[in-house]
C-alpha cells in the first residue's frame, strides 16, 4: 500500500500560479494592425446583420400581435 502523502496531489503557491500566467502570456500573438481592423471590421458588420434582423422580428411580432389582438386604431 501506498501512503496517502504520495498520491496527494501537490497545490502550488500564488508565486507558481503568477509564473504559469506569464508563461502563457508569452505565448500570446498578438494580431497585426491589418488584422485587428479586418476582425473589429467582421464583427461590427455581424453584430449590425443580426441587429437588422431582431428588428425586423421584434417589429412583425408587434404588428402581428397589434393586429391579432385589435390594439391598433
Amino acid at each position: 500500500m501506498s501512503s496517502t502523502s504520495s498520491t496527494k496531489k501537490r497545490r502550488g503557491g500564488p508565486m507558481l500560479f503568477l509564473r504559469q500566467v506569464v508563461a502563457e502570456l508569452r505565448k500570446v500573438v498578438r494580431p497585426t494592425r491589418n488584422e485587428l481592423i479586418t476582425y473589429t471590421s467582421v464583427v461590427l458588420v455581424f453584430v449590425m446583420a443580426v441587429m437588422l434582423y431582431v428588428s425586423a422580428l421584434d417589429f412583425g411580432f408587434g404588428k402581428f400581435v397589434l393586429w391579432a389582438f385589435g390594439g391598433g386604431s
